[in-house]
């Protein structure tokens, strides 16, 4: 076991001992993903999707984040005048066969406070990396958002993530990787892997 992986063990434990325990989470389920959102934390704490459009070019011109009736989750408000971007978890790219399914994804139950340069840079790219395996094989993907004690609760009410573990499967392989939800410095994707990684072309 890695130091990576005994962090995320002691942090998940310390963060669903606390937060399960508050029945604030709510397990959504639709064809796009499924996910465990915190309403507390205004923020997913679990999502999982399978990549179903690795090539589509449906359009998302002019589609925006949208709140779901009967749920409390983060809104605009939380992403304005920071560094944290609307970050998708399950990205729109992977659900371009139709603009409705590009619409399902931005759900803000699919959206995290996520540091705008790790989502426009190694996470963007691992997503693309995603989608080519996609073109071979079925590609499963579970991404686990990381919270603890020390994470910043903004003004307008959400909280911002300390870090995400994503976790692709595929060929009967998984790979695992930690992302500290902070400027990556111009770090290449596949170094956040835990365990190994695939071909990084």
């Amino acid at each position: 076991m890695n130091k990576w992986t005994m962090q995320l063990l002691l942090v998940v434990s310390f963060f669903f001992g606390s937060t399960l325990a508050s029945a604030q989470v709510k397990h959504v389920e639709n064809s796009i993903f499924t996910v465990d959102y915190d309403e507390g934390l205004e923020q997913p704490i679990k999502l999982s999707y399978t990549v179903q459009c690795p090539t589509g070019g449906a359009d998302r011109h002019g589609l925006n984040f949208w709140k779901v009736e009967g749920y409390h989750t983060s809104d605009n408000d939380d992403y304005k005048d920071n560094v944290w971007d609307k970050g998708h978890l399950a990205p729109a790219a992977a659900f371009n066969c139709t603009r409705d399914m590009v619409k399902s994804t931005f759900s803000y139950l699919n959206c995290a406070l996520q540091h705008q340069s790790l989502n426009r840079g190694p996470w963007k790219e691992l997503e693309a990396v995603e989608r080519n395996l996609a073109m071979f094989y079925t590609v499963d993907v579970e991404i686990v958002v990381i919270f603890d004690e020390t994470c910043e609760v903004l003004p307008t009410g959400a909280t911002v993530p300390k870090a995400f573990v994503k976790t692709i499967t595929f060929d009967g392989k998984s790979y695992q990787y930690y992302f500290p939800n902070e400027d990556p410095k111009g770090a290449d994707w596949y170094t956040f892997g835990t365990e190994g990684n695939p071909v990084k072309e």
